[in-house]
């Protein structure tokens, strides 16, 4: 397995997301989510798991799509948990839940990449 950057912050983790997407790194962007996170995507599904969402992102990156950085808005951090936000280019937004991890870094629990307001 490549040796990757942890997340010391969360709103890392949308950053990573982006340069992995962008990279094709599917264990990459696997990575980023605790064992049992719950991924709504593509808009009406939800994978839970690593194994479903290692299969969405397959899909995703043989897409290829480009992903662009949107603005990503201050975490909301309580404890070991945080509300991470960012309004992607297209005016949508994605809403995530990260948890702080043993070590000190951050995964994603809940992730809703798609979000109209």
């Amino acid at each position: 397995m490549t040796s990757r950057t942890a997340a010391t912050e969360p709103n890392d983790l949308g950053r990573f997301f982006i340069e992995r997407g962008n990279a094709g790194d599917v264990d990459g962007l696997v990575a980023l989510y605790e064992p049992d996170a719950v991924l709504a995507f593509p808009p009406g599904n939800v994978a839970t798991g690593h194994a479903e969402i290692r299969k969405v992102y397959e899909e995703f990156v043989a897409a290829a799509p480009e992903l662009l950085p949107g603005r990503q808005h201050p975490a909301l951090v309580s404890g070991d948990l945080a509300l991470t936000a960012s309004t992607l280019t297209t005016g949508e937004m994605t809403v995530e839940v990260a948890r702080r991890q043993p070590d000190g870094s951050w995964l994603w629990a809940l992730d809703q990449p798609v979000f109209v307001p």
